[in-house]
């Protein structure tokens, strides 16, 4: 099975898609004139507009619940093994995908917005497979989106979730894999039955608590080992380039592994994050797009990175060649993956790094678990449009918590795999369909910008701008 995954792999994340994530985030950057650099300042007034409605929630409540599926065991675990396989220099094309992935962040969530709709039950609802419907009008393209993110986000993906926290607490406090799993089950149930409201109100708490947490954690770790900082810093840039000795035989592996790990971990043009921006109530797409751009940073530029150089300012990590030899010896006694982050926290916290590293694991995987569900549900709400099967959502709960018992109890390579299959299937889907649709999206800045110029709150109107089949907007 590992066999078979590891072929698939190497197809789908080959360097067109590299090349792909790259050269596409750059072309946005350049079209919208670098605005994850120019409306920096911006994007942090945006994040706290408290305004929401029974429909939508909060643009605060969007970022949590995106940037719970953003951070996650990508942001310790991934890290970790991109470093591993990839070199120090892996972290530099992580920070690259990152800065320049957080202008498709940009395009992908504004495109959400504005071809948003209210399901059912009067809940916004929006991403990738409605927008490739209604802007590009291809409906079996959407179709094939809306069914990998299931199988994708619905059962590949949460299991790599599961299986590191499961890890975590065994390493920690030797909990059977079994005990933690169920544990794990019954708790994304509880949530996931109260419906996306409850998913957002947990979220708003959980994630930004977490994510402080995690990084002052991080920043204490540093600083004891702040003397390494310079070395380190120049040991990044010389690996990204194959300038280190050592490191020049897989700068290749570098660029892959760093961003393959970037787009894991950021979700930047993966189409993930679109679902949980168009659920908030803004007066104006380009608000919550450029929200979702910042996120992009939250995650890797912070919290990728505070992980990132722990595991190199403390000496914890191994460099493995193609052929699985070991080209750069850290520190041993810790394998690829969350040990590693475990062994620089007990350089600062002796006998405590296990749990502290366990119990960070838990809320970053558990919150990514909720994030998922709530993308595939989306997903099948978009279905539910054409075949009017309400019991397909009781289905979706059945195959995410079987997804969440069977990734604990199985290896870590599997779901790995098996998650980097899902992640490179959406990227391929989703990015195709941004560069095509880019234009509602270039429009809604522009016009965001003029009524910013113009000092007042902006709102959108589609009409105006020429742009087609956003019902939502059009006053009635």
């Amino acid at each position: 099975m590992e066999a078979f995954l590891g072929q698939l792999n190497a197809i789908i994340w080959s360097s067109a898609l590299i090349y792909l994530c790259l050269g596409t985030g750059l072309y946005f950057s350049v079209r919208t004139r670098f605005l994850q650099v120019r409306h920096f300042r911006h994007m942090i007034k945006l994040m706290f507009d408290g305004r929401s409605s029974e429909s939508g929630v909060s643009s605060f409540q969007a970022l949590t619940m995106s940037l719970s599926g953003r951070v996650g065991t990508g942001n310790i675990a991934g890290v970790a093994t991109a470093i591993a396989m990839g070199g120090p220099g892996a972290v530099f094309w992580m920070w690259m995908v990152a800065f320049l992935g957080a202008s498709t962040a940009y395009v992908e969530a504004t495109l959400a917005q504005i071809y948003k709709e209210k399901d059912d039950n009067g809940l916004y609802r929006g991403g990738p497979a409605y927008y490739i419907e209604k802007a590009m009008g291809q409906n079996w393209y959407a179709w094939l989106f809306a069914v990998s993110t299931i199988i994708a986000v619905g059962f590949c993906l949460p299991g790599i979730q599961a299986n590191s926290i499961v890890s975590a607490m065994n390493n920690a406090w030797e909990i059977p894999a079994l005990a933690t799993s169920l544990f794990i089950a019954a708790g994304i149930a509880l949530i996931i039955f109260g419906g996306v409201k409850r998913i957002a109100h947990f979220t708003q708490i959980v994630v930004p608590a977490m994510a402080v947490g995690y990084i002052l954690i991080a920043f204490l770790v540093m600083a004891v080992n702040i003397e390494t900082f310079p070395a380190v810093i120049k040991l990044i840039l010389k690996s990204a380039f194959g300038l280190e000795a050592g490191f020049g035989a897989i700068i290749g592996m570098a660029v892959q592994w760093g961003v393959k790990r970037g787009v894991y971990s950021n979700e930047a043009g993966q189409g993930t994050a679109p679902h949980a921006a168009a659920a908030a109530e803004v007066s104006h797409p380009a608000k919550q797009g450029l929200v979702q751009a910042f996120s992009v940073y939250v995650d890797t530029l912070l919290v990728c990175t505070a992980t990132a150089f722990m595991i190199l300012m403390t000496g914890l990590y191994n460099v493995a060649g193609p052929e699985g030899s070991v080209l750069y010896q850290g520190m041993s006694g810790y394998e690829a993956g969350p040990a590693y982050v475990q062994g620089a926290f007990d350089t600062v916290l002796p006998g405590f790094g296990s749990g502290i590293l366990a119990i960070s694991l838990l809320f970053f995987a558990f919150t990514t678990i909720l994030a998922y569900y709530y993308v595939a549900e989306t997903n099948v709400m978009y279905i539910n449009r054409k075949v009017h099967r309400p019991w397909l959502v009781l289905l979706l709960k059945a195959l995410l918590l079987t997804s969440v018992m069977y990734g604990g109890l199985k290896s870590a390579g599997i779901a790995w795999a098996l998650g980097d299959v899902g992640v490179g299937v959406m990227a391929w889907l989703n990015i195709v369909a941004c560069l095509i649709l880019q234009k509602p999206a270039m429009l809604a800045l522009k016009d965001y910008e003029e009524q910013l110029d113009q000092g007042i709150d902006p709102v959108f109107d589609p009409q105006k701008l020429g742009i087609e089949k956003a019902d939502f907007w059009i006053k009635k």
